[in-house]
């Protein structure tokens, strides 16, 4: 019970660094990224295929967030000419483009075999040990960057971020030109998906391209917006509140007789919407946001 705790523990401050990346691009700019789950993918083959190599885990990790920072930079300067829906159907296709290479380019990634072996973080602490060292080691990541946010939230750059989501023709009209402040914005938050996508490869050791679909990017929406976008607290509550959802629909099935594990899926998959849609009609800013009068 105890490694099963943890491990929804691990994937939980997984989520989180996912949220709170998202949170910097749409909670504050409202850029609109559908396409989350493109650098997670991006972190996750890069820190493996190089730990893989030999490479030390510290310059995999390290690698991991930086490359998919900047393969986010083309996206972040079409975010300058794409309107919102534009945008997020752009950043849709670019993570169908990453999932299909990473498919196709069997010569680096073994395609839809998957990588195997990878390194586990911690490994001579053994499987328990490891997986205990780990959590402590992403719940002070996840401190850090939701710490960091805040600051950065409080900062006259936050105020800015904030003004460019609320009205940036007006923020314009003042002589304030927000190009390099999207751009930025942007590329920060791919890179902490990169960084949560390394985590997780040397969380599971095993990654395919099947596990990079667009249904991580949705739960990193529904989690962000159930908790409430804007805020640091919506996003690491969102996070939690998206596990606890997720994986206690899994126990649904002993009270419904009859359908099958096939089934189930698509029965938790309407629990979750359920949630969703509820919180959107009673709490529009979230769970933990701001009450409207």
């Amino acid at each position: 019970m105890t490694a099963y705790l943890q491990a929804i523990g691990i994937i939980a401050l997984i989520y989180a660094l996912l949220a709170l990346g998202l949170n910097l691009q749409f909670g504050l700019t409202r850029l609109v990224n559908f396409g989350v789950v493109a650098f997670f993918a991006i972190g996750a083959y890069t820190s493996a295929l190089l730990a893989l190599a030999g490479v030390p885990l510290i310059l995999s990790f390290t690698a991991a967030t930086v490359l998919a920072g900047i393969s986010a930079l083309p996206l972040g300067l079409l975010s300058l000419r794409l309107r919102e829906d534009y945008l997020a159907i752009v950043t849709l296709g670019f993570s169908e483009a990453v999932r299909i290479t990473l498919q196709q380019e069997e010569w680096l990634t073994k395609g839809v075999q998957g990588l195997p072996g990878i390194p586990k973080l911690f490994a001579s602490l053994g499987p328990a040990g490891s997986d205990t060292a780990l959590f402590f080691i992403l719940l002070l990541v996840t401190a850090l960057v939701a710490w960091g946010t805040v600051r950065l939230t409080r900062s006259p750059l936050g105020r800015l971020l904030r003004a460019i989501g609320d009205d940036e023709p007006a923020l314009m009209a003042l002589g304030k030109n927000p190009t390099k402040f999207k751009v930025q914005i942007f590329m920060v938050g791919a890179a902490l998906a990169g960084l949560a996508g390394a985590f997780y490869a040397h969380f599971i050791t095993f990654i395919s391209p099947e596990q990079f679909i667009p249904l991580v990017t949705f739960y990193v929406w529904m989690g962000l917006i159930m908790g409430g976008s804007g805020t640091v607290r919506g996003a690491l509550g969102g996070a939690v509140l998206l596990m606890i959802f997720l994986e206690g629909s899994r126990f649904i099935k002993d009270f419904i007789p009859g359908v099958s594990e096939v089934q189930m899926a698509s029965v938790r998959l309407a629990v979750v919407g359920l949630a969703l849609i509820l919180v959107t009609m009673y709490r529009p800013n979230g769970l933990f946001g701001k009450r409207t009068a």
